[in-house]
């Protein structure tokens, strides 16, 4: 096992995968940018290393400087969490040819997985269902580009292959407008991604987001840890996650879980992963994979009870899965609030000083936050502040739980969007369960159909 990780990231999931590392007798190494210098996770390391001013590029994008925090230090391994460089294939590669390991998987699977086109072909290789649409890049040929919209229906979406995000897509009613999307698109692909390359998907009208985590080791081993809905976004952002899935039948959940773990198997996946899917009419389609932790793990570790970011670590220093597939068990229900600092309905960021902070608790509640009294919040990153986690044996009791949890939670000083996830939780559709992707823009009238 590794004496030393440098933490290569920031906010809460950098203070969540030091717990993790302080709980298995790791010591870690925070690095900050001028910012953060003040934070909890910072205060909390065993060591810390600035590595450049606030502005990203310059802090946590800036590769250069957080090898040399490693070698400074003497680190063996860097944990990326989630954002920034987490699914940077180079990234990857610099790390492992300075001699650290990089906690995450190989990078040849970060670009395989990286580029929607080729993850699709993987995908398909392995049995997992795909949106119906082209075969790999839309072709050069007009004709054809627009004989495979008519073969798939419309309407269809442009997406960026090496998009993310929810940049780099473009809806398609009509075959008058085919054409033009396709350039536009591609144009906006080579500028934000530096890949103009694009392919063509059914687009599904009222889908739900729904996700499978996997966790896969160097020695052949890979489980699923069932299924987290998230489809409570905005602008493709989610907002509130939960599992297991309402509604979702548990030998279909079973079926698709077992098709995710042999495609880890069949790639060589090493690590956590998660597989992203629409979901309608009883039917999975998968739309991309996440080659790292997730922002909303810890419903799936609290109906689980498996350590995510743990078994990340124990997978990279060469050990088996601690748990097989007959090991997992769900139980219960887990519902995650995202707490941003901002406005709840215009969802404009709130930056600025915490000027009065109290974290909710009782029975079933987990907090992840790095935020403290007097905390000031910068504008130059994310906007979230921290999770509430609820977890109930039922559905209902956690959502219970969640409302109880909210109207302890105090963040003045600045807006957040408490009150949003309160407006939520009393939602009857939202309580019913298994709304579609489209649900909060609609209710919120930002809906464009």
């Amino acid at each position: 096992m590794f004496e030393k990780i440098l933490i290569a990231n920031r906010g809460e999931i950098a203070l969540r995968i030091q717990r993790a590392c302080r709980e298995m007798g790791i010591k870690t190494v925070a690095v900050h940018s001028e910012a953060d210098r003040e934070a909890k996770y910072v205060k909390l390391a065993d060591e810390s290393v600035c590595i450049g001013p606030a502005p990203s590029i310059k802090s946590y994008l800036h590769v250069p400087a957080i090898i040399a925090a490693a070698e400074v230090t003497d680190a063996e391994a860097i944990h990326p969490g989630y954002g920034f460089l987490s699914e940077n294939a180079d990234f990857a590669e610099r790390i492992e040819q300075s001699g650290f390991v990089f906690i995450g998987p190989r990078p040849e699977t970060i670009r395989l997985m990286g580029d929607k086109v080729s993850a699709k072909d993987a995908m398909k290789a392995s049995g997992v269902p795909v949106v119906p649409g082209s075969e790999g890049a839309v072709p050069d040929e007009p004709d054809e580009c627009l004989r495979i919209a008519l073969d798939i229906g419309y309407p269809v979406i442009i997406k960026a292959a090496g998009g993310g995000g929810g940049r780099g897509m473009r809806v398609v009613h009509t075959e008058a407008n085919l054409l033009q999307a396709i350039q536009l698109t591609q144009g906006e692909a080579q500028a934000a991604f530096g890949n103009p390359v694009v392919y063509m998907e059914k687009f599904l009208g009222n889908p739900r987001h729904i996700e499978i985590q996997v966790l896969s080791d160097e020695h052949g081993n890979a489980v699923h840890l069932g299924e987290r809905d998230c489809s409570m976004q905005r602008r493709h952002q989610k907002i509130l996650e939960e599992a297991p899935a309402p509604g979702l039948d548990a030998k279909l959940r079973d079926k698709i879980g077992e098709r995710c773990a042999e495609a880890c198997r069949r790639i060589g996946y090493r690590g956590a992963g998660t597989f992203e899917f629409l979901y309608e009419d009883g039917e999975f389609f998968f739309i991309e994979m996440n080659t790292r932790v997730q922002v909303e793990h810890p419903v799936t570790e609290l109906i689980t009870g498996v350590d995510i970011v743990q078994e990340t670590i124990r997978i990279a220093a060469g050990l088996k899965l601690s748990v097989k597939q007959k090991d997992v068990h769900f139980r219960g229900h887990a519902i995650e609030c995202r707490i941003n600092a901002e406005d709840p309905y215009s969802f404009m960021p709130s930056p600025g000083r915490i000027s009065l902070y109290h974290a909710p608790g009782g029975p079933g509640i987990r907090v992840d936050s790095h935020v403290y009294q007097n905390y000031y919040v910068p504008s130059h990153y994310d906007s979230m502040i921290g999770k509430v986690i609820a977890y109930g044996a039922s559905r209902d009791q956690a959502i219970a739980r969640m409302r109880i949890a909210l109207s302890e939670m105090v963040v003045e000083g600045i807006k957040t969007n408490i009150p949003l996830h309160q407006e939520l939780l009393n939602d009857t559709a939202v309580l019913e369960g298994g709304v579609s992707i489209h649900y909060l823009e609609k209710k919120m009238g930002l809906h464009k159909s």
